[in-house]
């Protein structure tokens, strides 16, 4: 087996299976871990406005990757979305919530790399997550120019490919010569995806999994102070 079929036939179960069993690992052996480590309270400088920009540009990137990478083909077409409106739709929201999300990530990254606060209270991997997520965030605008030289010819083949790969992934029937025929800087991002998945058990990002989403639907909590209950 060469490296190229290793990398996109083996590498993404290895991935998926260390994302699951190390989550639910960490969870069952390590549960006063799992939490998201805030730094506010020690430094407030830029974080709100850095991560604003990471989480809703990782929430965005996420829901347009899941849609545009999962949805069957066909799907589209009964919905009577061209390949070349599907294609544009991707640049433009990943151009959006992609430089939000490296905007984010790499300020977030550089705020624990040289705030000395911070940095004290930083684990090694709470900085290299930041770090890849940024790289990973910065390979993926990098794409662009790519994929817009493809919709100017109005050739949607590589945004095809790409989803028939990740749907041969999940459906277990894995073809990773697809992969050989689209732009390197496709398979570099997708691997620096993939790897974050590896990661994640081992990060803070663990924290995602607890989302909290009882908070949307919960009824109102009526909160008086002392003084308004002395009245």
């Amino acid at each position: 087996m060469d490296l190229h079929n290793f990398i996109f036939g083996v590498y993404p179960y290895i991935a998926t299976t260390v994302f699951l069993l190390g989550s639910l690992i960490r969870f069952d052996h390590e549960q006063y871990t799992w939490k998201s480590d805030s730094s506010q309270f020690l430094s407030k400088s830029y974080m709100r406005f850095a991560s604003n920009f990471f989480h809703v540009g990782v929430l965005g990137l996420f829901g347009g990757h899941l849609v545009g990478l999962l949805t069957p083909h066909a799907v589209f077409q009964v919905l009577g979305v061209s390949d070349m409106t599907h294609q544009w739709v991707a640049i433009v929201a990943g151009g959006i919530f992609g430089s939000m999300c490296f905007i984010g990530a790499a300020v977030l990254w550089l705020r624990r790399l040289f705030n000395s606060r911070v940095r004290a209270a930083s684990r090694w991997m709470d900085i290299n997550i930041l770090g890849w997520l940024a790289l990973t965030a910065a390979v993926g605008l990098s794409t662009i120019p790519v994929s817009i030289g493809h919709a100017s010819a109005d050739d949607p083949q590589a945004m095809i490919v790409l989803a028939e790969w990740v749907q041969s992934i999940l459906y277990l029937h894995p073809s990773p010569d697809l992969m050989r025929s689209v732009n390197g800087i496709y398979r570099l991002h997708v691997f620096l995806g993939m790897s974050v998945f590896l990661f994640f058990p081992f990060t803070r990002l663990v924290h995602v999994w607890s989302a909290p989403f009882g908070y949307l639907g919960r009824a109102y909590q009526i909160v008086r102070s002392k003084r308004s209950a002395a009245r």
